[in-house]
This record gives structure tokens, sequence and C-alpha cells, in this order.
């Protein structure tokens, strides 16, 4: 799993859950599972995400770098 210690976590302010998130770049209703970086199902609880390699991220995380899947 990724940790929000990893700088480029940080740097794309990378949370595990959108429970509260205030970031001015959140939209509710977005989160990893329908990003299109997101390379898992949507049902997933986690997935490899191609923003960072060798990682995976949790279905119900958001970074600033969130782009809607098509």
């Amino acid at each position: 799993m990724l940790p929000t210690s990893n700088p480029q976590a940080k740097a794309l302010a990378y949370v595990e859950t959108t429970d509260g998130l205030t970031h001015a770049n959140f939209k509710p209703g977005s989160d990893c599972s329908n990003c299109q970086f997101y390379a898992g199902a949507a049902d997933s609880a986690a997935a490899p995400c191609t923003l960072f390699p060798g990682h995976r991220v949790a279905g119900k995380g958001w970074c600033s770098a969130w782009a809607k899947k098509a």
C-alpha cells in the first residue's frame, strides 16, 4: 500500500479515505476507485495506481491528480 508519508503522495495530497476531506480541489463523489489512473475494479478495496508505480492505493482514497474515469 502507498504510505501517506511517501514524497509523491504528500505532493499530491493523497489520503486513504475521503471522509471529512476538505481539500480545495476535492469534489464529493470523487475517489480513487472512479479515477482514470486507478488500475482496478471500481469495487475493489485497493488497486495499483499509474501515478504511484509499485504501490496500491485505497479505493476510497483520493489525491489532487484525480481525473474522472472515462
